[in-house]
């Protein structure tokens, strides 16, 4: 099993154990050949209607770039959602993910960031709807520099994170962070 890797120059040991203890029970080992899985699980109230949100993504992905396949279910189709991945500080919906390797990737270019919303998905390159029940599934490309040096695991602590898109950007019940490490 692998935990989230950081920098010996940003954790002392005893943090280093901790933030490892959290993350090894935010991991979930799979049949996925080289790469295990890691999952994030929240469940949020949102206007008396309860959400189990998961999210689960490669657990060791290749530094240089590759496609991971991000899932969820029991989101609310009412709330469009972000998929990408992001620096993350702190725990989730504690403060907003960013920031985002590929920003908002409309011409399709990067295949970094995709955007789920029942009205306006579909429309744009990397935008789609929810399946029944609030369930999706995309395809995005991760990889360990997300820019402006900002390296994940050395520099930031990165995840593959869901969070709530433009027109509620500021509420974070929709996040859900899944830890991710590069080889």
């Amino acid at each position: 099993m692998r935990a989230l890797s950081l920098s010996r120059s940003l954790v002392r040991p005893a943090a280093r154990t901790a933030v490892a203890a959290a993350a090894a029970g935010a991991l979930a080992l799979g049949p996925a050949g080289s790469a295990s899985a890691a999952t994030a699980t929240r469940t949020v109230t949102d206007g008396g209607t309860t959400y189990r949100l998961s999210l689960t993504a490669p657990g060791a992905a290749a530094a240089a770039g590759e496609n991971i396949t991000v899932t969820g279910s029991g989101y609310n189709p009412g709330q469009g959602i972000y998929v990408g991945l992001c620096a993350v500080n702190g725990a989730q919906g504690a403060g907003k993910p960013t920031p985002c390797l590929g920003g908002s990737d409309q011409s399709g270019t990067t295949g970094a960031s995709h955007w789920i919303h029942n009205l306006f998905g579909g429309t744009l390159a990397n935008t789609s709807t929810y399946g029944p029940g609030g369930t999706f599934s995309v395809t995005i490309h991760v990889k360990a520099d997300l820019g402006g040096g900002q390296i994940c695991g050395e520099t930031v602590q990165c995840a593959v994170v869901t969070r709530a898109d433009h027109f509620n950007s500021g509420k974070r019940t929709y996040d859900v962070h899944a830890p991710i490490s590069f080889n």
